[in-house]
């Protein structure tokens, strides 16, 4: 199908995905992760738009919106992939999808320097932490939800069940609309339902699976929420209305946006609007909503386990099994997920994977570290990690991408030696600049303004040994920094 007005995708990536810790955690959440494939979900939500121009629909760069931490993250697995979005809007603090969702549909409507005003775009929202595996059965729910949309609808994608899942909602469908192939009217939606409720929503038929993603018109939406919650729009229209540019994102004016109240566009917008439409599909679909999915998901061997990494395992079966930095050996398990990383081991049986989300509370509540960020944390030049650490001392590990500079920086409590591994690090201590190659070190003294920059064009790498009295990271007196931190 070939359509001359453009689709606009909406990827909304704010997430957090707790419940697949440890391999999730705040700082470095689920829709920037390897989970299934080489590339990430947010990666393969964008190429997945991208791969609509195959199957003869037009598709515009993406509209992102993001949690602000992670605004270097998805430039940079975007910049990975050649996708340049239209737009990227941060969100200061996390207001649930319909306020996300709002600002998106106040871009295409309204207009920017960079895009003209267009209350017709049709907007396609779909979540960055999914997996879809038939993108041809996807590119074909998209033009058939397409007519809809640019009649008037609010077209969701209800995912043909497989079984009697409890950890999604279901969409009960209605009246086919005749006008439109493959398109019906929702009757209702229902909330994640006990197993015996599901069970009888599979043999009554007529259900599908909410999947959180939607086709409308910019203008029919905004025109929804006034009708059913205008104080979200008003608080949208007015952070989007003093937003700011910073670099390549926009960022709403924060007070305003976090006045506005929390609500989902099923609650805010789907569930009270009588021009709700939904097309089933059956796509490969999942949430990839805990670590119990995310084996059903997964390639398995002839015993059932889904292994990624360096893993040995014997009499095992029908087991999740991913090692991420050392050997992992599991012997005599059934049912299990075992999930190592550098800082963090889960082991839990398979059908508890919903108790993640307690085990994951307390290590929030106890303000532990390995909830927020991996021993590695990415930055926008690169990235560190700590290797060693003790009284008074701490050594890490730094990677500089080529062209990269760190901050113009001094530190109150610590010094600080450098030791070229490889690549070439360009050192500036109190103005004065030094140019380093493999095996060679410099020492910047407590107290001394500093920079250190990779002019090369391979990534350099060297380790770092911090000695002082207190070695935080906010120990950090930054004077000039190209990221805008």
């Amino acid at each position: 199908m070939t359509e001359t007005t453009s689709i606009h995708p909406v990827i909304l990536c704010g997430g957090s995905g707790t419940r697949l810790w440890p391999l999730s955690r705040t700082a470095y959440p689920k829709q920037l992760l390897a989970l299934v494939e080489e590339s990430t979900l947010l990666q393969a939500t964008a190429q997945r738009c991208a791969s609509l121009q195959g199957a003869g629909i037009a598709a515009a760069a993406p509209i992102l919106v993001s949690n602000e931490e992670h605004r270097f993250l998805v430039r940079q697995q975007l910049q990975a992939i050649g996708c340049t979005p239209a737009a990227t809007y941060l969100e200061p603090q996390g207001r649930n999808t319909a306020p996300a969702i709002a600002l998106a549909a106040l871009h295409l409507a309204h207009g920017d320097s960079s895009t003209p005003a267009n209350p017709q775009a049709v907007m396609l929202v779909l979540p960055a932490d999914h997996v879809v595996r038939d993108c041809v059965a996807f590119a074909g729910a998209v033009a058939r939800a397409l007519p809809a949309a640019h009649a008037g609808w609010l077209v969701t994608f209800g995912i043909v069940p497989s079984g009697p899942e409890t950890g999604y909602g279901y969409i009960q469908t209605g009246t086919p609309l005749t006008q439109f192939t493959g398109v019906q009217q929702v009757q209702r939606f229902v909330e994640k339902p006990d197993s015996a409720t599901a069970q009888r929503f599979i043999d009554t038929g007529g259900f599908c699976w909410n999947s959180g993603m939607f086709m409308f018109t910019a203008e029919r939406y905004l025109q929804e929420l006034q009708t059913h919650r205008p104080d979200i729009l008003d608080a949208a229209t007015a952070a989007w209305q003093q937003r700011s540019q910073d670099q390549d994102f926009c960022r709403p004016q924060a007070q305003s946006f976090i006045a506005c109240p929390s609500d989902s566009i099923d609650y805010a917008v789907m569930q009270p609007t009588t021009r709700a439409a939904v097309v089933p599909v059956d796509m490969g679909w999942s949430d990839v909503g805990s670590w119990d999915s995310l084996w059903a998901i997964s390639d398995r061997d002839a015993q059932g386990n889904a292994v990624r990494g360096d893993v040995y395992h014997h009499s095992t079966r029908n087991s999740y099994l991913r090692s991420e930095s050392r050997l992992l050996a599991v012997i005599g398990m059934e049912g299990v997920v075992v999930v190592e990383t550098a800082d963090a081991v889960l082991v839990m049986r398979k059908d508890q994977a919903q108790s993640i989300k307690q085990a994951s509370e307390y290590f929030a509540q106890h303000q532990r570290k390995e909830q927020i960020e991996h021993r590695r944390v990415h930055r926008p030049w690169g990235w560190y990690e700590g290797v060693d650490a003790g009284e008074r001392f701490q050594v890490k590990r730094i990677m500089v991408e080529p062209g990269a500079q760190l901050s113009l920086q001094m530190h109150h409590h610590r010094a600080e030696h450098w030791i070229v591994v490889s690549g070439t690090a360009k050192v500036t201590i109190d103005g004065q600049a030094t140019l380093l190659s493999e095996n060679q070190s410099t020492y910047i003294p407590l107290g001394k303004t500093h920079r250190l920059e990779n002019p090369g064009k391979l990534p350099l790498h060297l380790i770092e040994v911090q000695s002082g009295s207190y070695l935080g990271e906010d120990d950090i007196v930054r004077f000039e920094d190209s990221y805008g931190r």
